[in-house]
């Protein structure tokens, strides 16, 4: 499906359809909604926002969402919560920006399955199963490298199920490729790097790409510092180089943008509920002091990015997928 370009957005190629498959916002309820902005001004048609971590809480998370979704509401000329697959073309047609949510891990599932298409209702688009360190569904990117549990094949199976699309970042390795083998629908890294280029702990090897393509996912890449090795904030030459790594490894077909921004607002915590970061971001696996630059690409440099790929040889189809095309095909067999 392709869904119209909107001749009223800016940049010297416009895309058919910009999707960037991973945000964050401040977990805050308090959170100005009014960030969305950027991506609205980085020609985004649809983004994927994180509403809770492995470390949040469910009276968190359901903060989180609640407040999310009434500010979204609350603006109907600028933003669109996106329900169902049709929504995108609704939403695109009317120049609005598309609005999902994402879980980052499974803690908050309590071990059931029945708990999924719960969060669908509330507008959870897509969900990986494990935040960086293992639990009872699945294995963290930075803990002992563990196979998929047998209550995290139910997991998978009930994502499939129930309208989600199927997520493989922060995972483990080997649950990684458990999940892949398991689901009966595409799988994506939404937002990840290859290990070849970024070399860190959180990025995954070919074999992990081969596989998501394998299921006709895509692997969206990460605009992260930190992960895409870059020795400053990250430009256009930078995501480019990912790409098109990637994209000579498994074909332009499963190659997407899962930026991961992550912008700071004054008086508003990602952790109201209390976390220990160095759990979770551990000094060993390449966090903290001295580890490297936390900046993110600019959402606002999509259009710049999209010509950068027009310049370097990609035709006008390729640039849509890996702009957005792409993603929209995984949405469509998983909503």
């Amino acid at each position: 499906m392709t869904i119209a370009t909107n001749p009223s957005r800016t940049g010297t190629y416009r895309p058919s359809f910009t999707w960037d498959a991973h945000a964050c916002l401040p977990l805050d309820e308090k959170t100005p909604i009014s960030l969305l902005d950027d991506y609205v001004a980085g020609n985004i048609d649809y983004v994927c926002v994180n509403v809770g971590m492995d470390m949040n809480s469910i009276p968190h998370i359901l903060r989180v969402i609640a407040a999310f979704r009434a500010k979204i509401a609350a603006h109907p000329d600028k933003y669109m919560q996106i329900e169902k697959f049709d929504d995108l073309a609704i939403a695109k047609s009317k120049g609005l920006l598309g609005v999902g949510f994402d879980l980052e891990g499974s803690v908050m599932l309590q071990d059931l399955p029945e708990m999924i298409p719960v969060f669908a209702k509330l507008g959870v688009k897509q969900i990986h199963f494990a935040y960086n360190r293992n639990n009872s569904v699945a294995g963290g990117c930075h803990d002992v490298d563990i196979p998929l549990t047998d209550l995290g094949a139910e997991m998978v199976k009930s994502v499939n199920a129930n309208g989600m699309i199927m997520d493989c970042s922060h995972t483990g390795r080997q649950s990684s490729l458990d999940i892949m083998r398991v689901s009966s629908k595409p799988v994506v890294f939404s937002h990840a790097n290859p290990k070849a280029l970024g070399g860190h702990e959180r990025c995954v090897d070919d074999e992990q790409i081969k596989a998501c393509a394998d299921t006709g996912g895509v692997i969206g890449i990460c605009g992260f510092q930190r992960f895409i090795k870059s020795p400053n904030a990250p430009e256009v030459p930078d995501m480019v180089r990912h790409i098109k790594y990637a994209v000579d490894l498994v074909g332009v077909d499963h190659v997407g943008i899962g930026l991961d921004t992550m912008p700071e607002v004054a008086g508003c915590s990602d952790f109201p509920d209390g976390v220990d970061r160095s759990y979770y971001w551990p000094v060993s696996s390449g966090y903290g002091p001295g580890a490297g630059g936390a900046a993110v690409f600019d959402a606002k440099k999509l259009p710049a990015l999209a010509d950068a790929l027009i310049a370097i040889g990609y035709s006008t189809d390729d640039v849509d997928k890996i702009m957005g095309e792409n993603f929209i095909r995984v949405a469509k067999a998983s909503w």
